[in-house]
């Protein structure tokens, strides 16, 4: 038996109200036996209250010097989720300490900076996963094979559903950077097909102020393949907690394939009212599964910082197409990727 990674969670700040670090990560480290929270630790002036805090209810060491916590021997990963304004220097410097890093999503606000980082990983030889992870729900992972095997043929087309049932507007980027990049990141995972033109539409769902909520992407792939991406929040419904619709209709030369990746689940009845839960391990345990054995294993991760360029690659051209109602082709040969 090895001995579990030691984790170092570094930052809790988050896209709009969400503190990804505290409610999705932190958890997801601490069940996963493969390893363990060893420290907590945030840059200066940013969220030292909620970062302590937190490292007194883990009952781990809470080290303000990021530097010194960097060179803990002990560290194995940094679990990144710093204000994006320091995600770059932040993330290179724990590789550039020789950790591997877990990065919340959107890794960065740029193309430019997400390809920045992805140059440092690789220059370091480390994995550097941006937090992508419901690519790795088993529902998705099982299709993905399918598709492979030829199951449906050669796709033609991709029809995929990513909707949340309430919560608040997320100020002030809006779910066209918030949720469509999961729904994108997991359309290219199925088909291994990259985006050459980008169309979108987006608006106001049910909040009737604030960036938009609901967006829709028309996306032209490599050989032909087409794929359209529907993704945002609802209004609250009865008996649904979290994601309302989450599914993946492709369609081939030999058959369609759907991957709902809500089922199977369980509905659950609290105090609190009654929701609908997945059956197994979520995602970002699967996602951790992956980085444990990228790093075990010494092979490259499934996911990584070239993932993140391209997901913001087609955010930033969905603004430009919003903007204009035109199509926008992706460009991918203006950014520098090592």
């Amino acid at each position: 038996m090895t001995a579990p990674l030691g984790v170092l969670l570094v930052g809790y700040a988050g896209v709009g109200h969400q503190d990804h670090q505290a409610e999705m990560y932190a958890p997801g480290f601490a069940g996963h036996p493969g390893f363990r929270v060893i420290a907590v630790s945030d840059i200066p002036d940013e969220g030292d209250t909620a970062a302590k805090e937190h490292a007194d209810a883990l009952g781990v060491p809470w080290m303000p010097d990021l530097d010194e916590a960097l060179r803990w021997a002990d560290v194995d990963v940094v679990s990144v989720c710093v204000p994006f304004d320091r995600r770059v220097e932040v993330t290179a410097a724990a590789l550039h300490a020789g950790k591997h890093v877990l990065v919340d999503k959107p890794m960065a606000l740029t193309v430019n900076e997400c390809a920045a980082i992805a140059s440092v990983a690789a220059e370091t030889g480390l994995i550097c996963m941006p937090a992508h992870h419901q690519r790795f729900h088993p529902v998705l992972r099982a299709a993905r094979a399918a598709i492979a095997a030829g199951r449906v043929g050669l796709p033609w087309n991709v029809q995929a559903d990513f909707l949340v049932a309430g919560g608040g507007p997320v100020w002030p980027l809006g779910e066209l950077l918030n949720f469509a990049p999961y729904a994108t990141d997991a359309v290219q995972a199925l088909t291994g097909l990259a985006v050459t033109h980008v169309y979108a539409t987006a608006g106001a769902h049910f909040h009737d102020q604030g960036p938009e909520d609901l967006v829709v992407l028309c996306l032209t792939h490599e050989r032909g393949l087409t794929s359209t991406v529907v993704a945002g929040r609802t209004r609250p419904q009865a008996g649904v907690a979290g994601l309302g619709l989450h599914r993946y209709r492709i369609s081939g030369s030999h058959g369609t394939l759907l991957a709902d990746a809500a089922r199977p689940a369980v509905t659950v009845r609290t105090g609190d009212g009654m929701g609908t839960r997945w059956s197994g391990a979520g995602t970002v345990h699967h996602m951790l599964d992956e980085l444990h054995t990228a790093i075990r294993s010494g092979r490259p991760a499934d996911l990584g910082p070239a993932d993140a360029v391209t997901a913001l690659s087609i955010v930033r051209a969905a603004e430009a197409s919003i903007e204009t109602g035109r199509p926008v082709p992706l460009e991918p040969d203006k950014v520098a990727l090592p």
